[in-house]
């Protein structure tokens, strides 16, 4: 993917100004051991489990208090998914954006759209400017090297509004580019309309991330927000 390691970008710093302008920041060790156990206890089924849990808001609430920094309100979580990479489940994701949000019901509002179910949630690709208000923090169970599919984003691909899906490779090559490299308890938290992407593991060995979608504006025209503390 012709991207750089993470110790060469500069400007990477813990900071709100680093997170606008780039759109990723690491935030280490921001989980300890208590919580990584509880983490790792959450059911998986299957590579990517979207998960409804009551315990849920209380787990994250870390994520939750660096959400709201960066996005500057009360942040508050809409989608969890658990992914886990193991040896045999192990794949690759080409570069794109997350572009469709979880909501509680189908309304008709003007700009959302298409409309989707994953995992039973409806799911609506809603405009760019809801996206660019919400945040994605990825939370590592599992240690992320380079043999082990880490993340990669392409810097300030944030602020280019919807890209089209033919084009996510060549516009990422032109932006610089960060491999997100974790230890257990690191967050690696990016705007959610950044462009990403991961290979196959070289050396696959479990990678669990818990990713968490966080936004701090109601929607629209009668839309509600999934969340997450559903039992």
């Amino acid at each position: 993917m012709g991207a750089a390691r993470e110790d060469d970008q500069p400007g990477l710093t813990l900071g709100i100004d680093a997170f606008r302008r780039d759109g990723a920041l690491k935030l280490p060790r921001l989980f300890g051991e208590a919580a990584l156990a509880r983490l790792r206890a959450l059911d998986v089924r299957g590579p990517g489990s979207r998960l409804q849990d009551p315990t849920l808001p209380e787990l994250i609430a870390p994520a939750r208090a660096v959400a709201s920094e960066l996005l500057g309100g009360d942040a508050f979580p809409v989608r969890a998914v658990l992914f886990d990479k193991t040896v045999d489940g192990n794949w690759a994701v080409g570069w794109h954006q997350d572009r469709a949000i979880p909501v509680r019901e189908r309304v008709d509002v003007e700009g959302f759209g298409p409309w989707s179910r994953k995992d039973g949630i409806l799911h609506a690709a809603p405009p760019v400017a809801v996206l660019e208000r919400m945040a994605t923090l990825r939370i590592h169970i599992d240690p992320v090297d380079a043999d082990n599919a880490p993340l990669v984003a392409a810097l300030g691909t944030h602020r280019i509004g919807m890209t089209p899906a033919a084009d996510a490779a060549a516009i990422a090559e032109r932006h610089p580019q960060v491999v997100c490299f974790a230890e257990p308890g690191d967050v690696w938290a990016y705007s959610t309309p950044i462009l990403h992407a991961s290979e196959r593991a070289c050396r696959p060995r479990r990678r669990r991330v818990l990713q968490v979608d966080f936004a701090v504006d109601a929607l629209p025209g009668g839309l509600e927000w999934a969340g997450i503390g559903a039992g």
